[in-house]
């Protein structure tokens, strides 16, 4: 609901102002380099952006547990405080930070441009992504089924190519504690 999602303040007699959180992660490697923003919107979080760097084709794309990027290894596992199996991003049972594959397009160097709601991932609460990590992973996502020793942990989606730690975005006072 509208009411969870906003922090929202009033000025004394006048309008109520919401202010949806909002944050964002720039991921930088030698191969491959984009911007995602996350936003609280109504049903969830619009997770919205683009990546270039690889080859057409589906990679995974997760978010882990741990803010450390020293390596991409260091992020630890699939943000998953509910100890359940590895999903798609539409499954019913999915870790929180399983947010499927993204799809580059062209010829050579590929683009991938996301779009999408995700009604599991917030920006406060229990399954807040801020501060965690967003990876970017060498392979596409079996989402669980393909039946590999590491389909139900990791999707078996390869080793990890870019990382970088989700991060506040404006309006800084959206994030003020309520």
């Amino acid at each position: 609901m509208i009411f969870c999602l906003l922090i929202c303040f009033s000025i004394m007699v006048g309008p109520i102002i919401c202010l949806p959180r909002s944050a964002v992660v720039h991921l930088i490697s030698e191969e491959v380099t984009g911007s995602i923003t996350f936003t609280e919107v109504d049903d969830g979080v619009h997770v919205k952006g683009s990546i270039r760097g690889l080859e057409a084709g589906n990679y995974g794309f997760h978010i882990h547990e741990l803010g450390d990027t020293i390596t991409c290894d260091a992020a630890g596992a699939h943000l998953n405080p509910d100890a359940t199996n590895h999903g798609g991003r539409d499954h019913t049972i999915r870790h929180v930070g399983d947010l499927g594959n993204i799809q580059f397009v062209g010829t050579g160097i590929g683009v991938a441009e996301v779009d999408f709601v995700d009604k599991v991932i917030a920006l406060r609460g229990r399954n807040n992504v801020l501060g965690r990590t967003l990876v970017l992973h060498g392979q596409e996502d079996d989402l669980g089924l393909g039946g590999h020793e590491t389909s139900l942990t990791t999707g078996n989606a390869g080793s990890r190519v870019v990382c970088a730690v989700i991060g506040v975005n404006s309006p800084v006072e959206a994030w003020v504690d309520e």
